[in-house]
């Protein structure tokens, strides 16, 4: 139905506006980059405790081999006589121990009966632990005279020589070590402060030029005139944002249909105003010409209707603006079967009036939804105003209601000439009326129905009453509201809140 396209495109326009407000607010090309960005800054220090872990394993590796080296050469002088051992160390094992003054391998060799045998009697001396393995070579770091140095030491096994084992110590400063370490960090890090900064440049190159589009596009929409609502060229944007430009030209297609139908309703709306409104004229003119006892009363009843019909138009007009805007009143839990009950009281006169029976069916418990009672009583309104209109005198008109699962029925039934098929969905369009009636009408009232429904998301259906009338060409008419949000029935107050 076009009323539900009406709200449906009413409610997206109300979302687009808000989404777009909050757009205003955020940039695109910022809130990417910041998710581009911010990993990479949280991700950098941990690449820099990373590399100097790395870079110290890497120093190590090459001087750890030389300590070991040198117990290599440091073994290779051991000498066992008679149970006796010694270390005499000859010129090549010298230099190859210390090749520069104070920039060598400090080292000792302790015998198996603890003694030194050479070397600098000041390094640390390990104690042997039953994991110590023989001819293995095991590495620690220490402090001798306020400098920190490493030490390599193992234990020479001379069993094969009629000898107990010999602990073998080599060490030296780790100051080479460390600033290798540094020269390792220096030449990753410094490279990463001149790339970062361009990387992040790059990346904001690369994105602005990607939101570019987006951009032109935006241009486009700002230079339309504000009756052009075209469809938007797809093949303009790129293919990611393809579903975004689907969706405006959807809304915009459905903005165009609200639009022709609004300008439709205000020009059949000015003709139904200026019809009666003439009529006033012509009358009020022949009331004034005419002969004061013969035409005045008959001509001011003729105004004092017209005015009455004028009147119900433009009530029916705002009442039908009223239940197109969804944010106008809120919703609250109300009891239908009292509210069916007040106004069938209201119509009643009406009814004696043309000779025609109406009557309710329906249980006395009370029935909950949640609606609003004032736009659901002028749809009860306009449902008994329309039957009374089209049911013959004599005729009978019932208003029901009761409970179908989960769902509230409420069914105006009459015994009129009926709607044939074809019509029942042109029934609900606005000002218009089944030819041939020959009922007076501003044709707003089913409109109005259909509006209150929709807004209460309730189903509206239409059918041929079943029951026997005396007029054979009467099938009569049986129009329900069908909400499917039935509350609970416990509540002792109508209209309480729940």
């Amino acid at each position: 139905m076009s009323g539900m396209g009406h709200i449906d495109g009413h409610t997206v326009i109300q979302t687009g506006a808000k989404a777009n407000a909050d757009f205003s607010r955020r940039s695109l090309l910022g809130e990417i980059l910041d998710w581009m960005l911010a990993p990479l800054f949280l991700l950098w220090p941990m690449s820099i405790a990373i590399t100097y872990v790395v870079a110290q394993n890497l120093a190590n590796l090459p001087y750890d081999l030389g300590l070991a080296n040198a117990l290599q050469v440091l073994g290779q002088q051991i000498e066992v006589h008679e149970d006796a051992v010694s270390l005499p160390i000859s010129a090549p094992a010298r230099l190859a121990l210390r090749i520069r003054e104070n920039d060598g391998v400090f080292w000792k060799a302790i015998g198996p009966g603890g003694d030194l045998l050479g070397g600098d009697g000041e390094l640390p001396s390990p104690e042997r632990t039953p994991h110590d393995q023989p001819n293995i070579t095991y590495y620690e770091n220490h402090t001798l005279r306020d400098f920190e140095i490493r030490i390599a030491y193992t234990w020479m096994d001379l069993s094969a020589r009629g000898s107990g084992p010999v602990l073998l110590v080599a060490a030296e400063s780790v100051d080479r070590r460390t600033q290798l370490a540094n020269d390792i960090i220096k030449g990753v890090i410094i490279p990463q402060f001149i790339v970062l900064p361009i990387a992040v440049l790059l990346v904001w190159f690369g994105l602005s030029r990607g939101v570019a589009p987006i951009n032109a596009l935006q241009r486009r929409l700002r230079a339309r005139k504000p009756d052009d609502l075209s469809p938007i060229d797809e093949r303009l944007a790129p293919s990611e944002i393809g579903p975004l430009i689907t969706a405006m030209n959807d809304l915009l297609s459905r903005l165009e249909a609200t639009l022709l139908a609004q300008k439709r309703f205000v020009a059949d709306a000015a003709h139904q105003l200026k019809t009666p409104l003439a009529g006033l004229r012509t009358q009020a003119e022949l009331a004034m010409r005419g002969e004061p006892q013969a035409n005045t009363q008959a001509s001011l009843e003729q105004i004092i209707a017209g005015t009455t019909r004028a009147t119900r138009l433009v009530n029916q007009l705002l009442l039908m603006a009223n239940a197109e805007n969804p944010n106008t009143m809120e919703m609250s839990k109300m009891d239908l079967t009292h509210l069916a009950q007040d106004h069938i009281h209201k119509w009643i006169h009406v009814a004696l009036q043309k000779n025609i029976d109406l009557g309710f069916e329906g249980s006395d418990q009370p029935l909950y939804i949640r609606g609003q009672s004032l736009l659901l009583g002028e749809a009860l309104n306009n449902l008994i105003d329309n039957a009374i209109r089209y049911t013959p005198a004599h005729g009978h008109i019932t208003v029901s209601i009761h409970a179908h699962g989960k769902r509230v029925v409420l069914a105006v039934e009459d015994s009129g000439p009926g709607i044939a098929p074809e019509e029942r969905e042109r029934v609900f369009d606005r000002f218009y009326r089944v030819l041939g009636s020959g009922v007076d009408g501003s044709g707003l009232g089913l409109a109005i129905v259909r509006e209150i429904a929709l807004r209460h998301e309730a189903s509206i259906v239409i059918t041929d009453t079943h029951r026997k009338h005396s007029d054979p060409k009467a099938t009569g008419t049986r129009i329900e509201l069908q909400f499917s949000s039935m509350l609970q029935r416990t509540l002792s107050a109508p209209g309480a809140e729940g």
